[in-house]
């Protein structure tokens, strides 16, 4: 059985990007959200095994969203995805919960080393 990934990022193309790398690493995308606002109702009609979370959206933040989910279901396992110049936020996200980030811009080595890390447990 694959591992399932809810993918949220605001930018169309870096959805798209972090599908093929998942894809290509033999995971199962199953779903894509644009902005943090549907996080916790996807994740809990999906029940994906990791949530991918951009930091940097509209309407709310991946930090926001991240809260959200974590309050929902204390074990779920997000790997943060941000900017270079987003240390402060992502060190929130880490002690929010978090359990690994990558950051943009990233090769496929480093999102295949969060996400097997993340299922590492």
């Amino acid at each position: 059985m694959s591992t399932r990934v809810l993918i949220v990022d605001d930018a169309k193309f870096m959805r798209h990007m972090i599908k093929n790398i998942l894809v290509d690493m033999g995971w199962e995308v199953v779903g894509e959200a644009s902005d943090g606002c549907d996080v916790v109702k996807m994740y809990q009609e999906l029940s994906p095994d990791v949530v991918t979370m951009d930091i940097v959206m509209p309407k709310v933040s991946g930090i926001e969203a991240l809260k959200e989910l974590r309050h929902v279901d204390p074990q779920a396992k997000v790997v943060m995805i941000s900017a270079i110049d987003q240390r402060e936020p992502l060190m929130e996200a880490l002690k929010l919960g978090a359990v690994d980030y990558v950051v943009k811009p990233f090769e496929k080595e480093r999102v295949s080393e969060a996400m097997h890390r993340v299922m590492a447990g």
